[in-house]
């Protein structure tokens, strides 16, 4: 099963963290000092914040596959679309190990699509996302 992933910079962690809770009838599955994780059924979504000094808003979407087949079905997809794929390969981000991809939709939104392998503790960084979300047509960073 394929998660639609959505992640949101925050100014304000914990009242971030009241109003999704309260949307989604559910507290995160994952909450650290800087970042809050709400892994839902209903709708299927991996929603996350953080409050890391970006602008607030989207800042990316993405596509989180339960296995390594899904990966590379998804792989095989972002390999058609008319747009260049940035390989970021194995990776920490968000408090998680994961192998991932990036690719920039025609209007500047920024997809990720990834396998999460694991969880760490540390939340890790992504020079790949830095800097596609610097150049997205949508401002955010």
């Amino acid at each position: 099963m394929k998660r639609l992933h959505v992640h949101v910079a925050v100014d304000d962690l914990d009242r971030s963290v009241g109003f999704y809770s309260t949307l989604f009838a559910a507290a995160p599955t994952v909450l650290k000092p800087d970042y809050a994780k709400w892994m839902l059924d209903d709708p299927t979504v991996n929603f996350a914040i953080s409050a890391r000094g970006g602008t607030a808003g989207v800042e990316h979407l993405g596509i989180q596959v339960e296995d390594a087949s899904e990966l590379a079905e998804v792989y095989a997809r972002l390999d058609k679309a008319d747009a260049p794929v940035v390989e970021e390969g194995a990776t920490t981000c968000c408090y998680a190990k994961s192998e991932k991809s990036w690719i920039t939709d025609p209007q500047g939104v920024v997809w990720e699509t990834f396998l999460t392998q694991g969880e760490s503790t540390t939340y890790g960084t992504s020079a790949t996302i830095d800097a596609l979300t610097a150049k997205s047509a949508c401002g955010c960073a």
